[in-house]
């Protein structure tokens, strides 16, 4: 579901639900939708550190129309934090790390009004999982 779904088709949605308890249900949903992520890449040396609950991530270069691109795995032992995780994928999975660095993350969520309606644990913690995404980013175009 996530890799054809846009920002904007997320904003939308949003706007179609009621209150935020359905949105939290969306969010959790969209959770579900995640890439697997093999066993074997759940170690330490793949989480993100800065979150409460526990995240790993990994990215992987990949050469796509004579660009090359970034392309995500995470997952995360929580429920909430899956869904936050695939709005980051949203934004930023398989696009190149010069449209990495240029996205406003920060901006993007505050669309959602998620800058209002997560807790500052969350917060915190999704500041870590984006800081960690421009860090790959910076790391390819370096």
């Amino acid at each position: 579901m996530t890799d054809t779904m846009t920002l904007d088709t997320l904003s939308e949605t949003f706007e179609l639900l009621d209150d935020w308890e359905d949105r939290y249900r969306y969010i959790i949903d969209l959770g579900r939708t995640l890439e697997p992520m093999p066993e074997a890449d759940l170690v330490d040396a793949n989480k993100v550190r800065g979150c409460m609950s526990q995240v790993w991530m990994t990215a992987e270069p990949r050469a796509a129309e004579g660009t090359t691109t970034i392309h995500f795995r995470a997952d995360s032992d929580a429920h909430i934090v899956k869904g936050l995780i695939a709005i980051l994928m949203i934004l930023f999975n398989d696009r190149p790390p010069e449209a990495i660095l240029a996205t406003d993350a920060e901006a993007e969520l505050q669309r959602l009004g998620l800058d209002q309606h997560i807790s500052p644990n969350r917060r915190n913690g999704v500041t870590a999982m984006i800081q960690r995404i421009q860090a790959e980013a910076t790391r390819l175009t370096s």
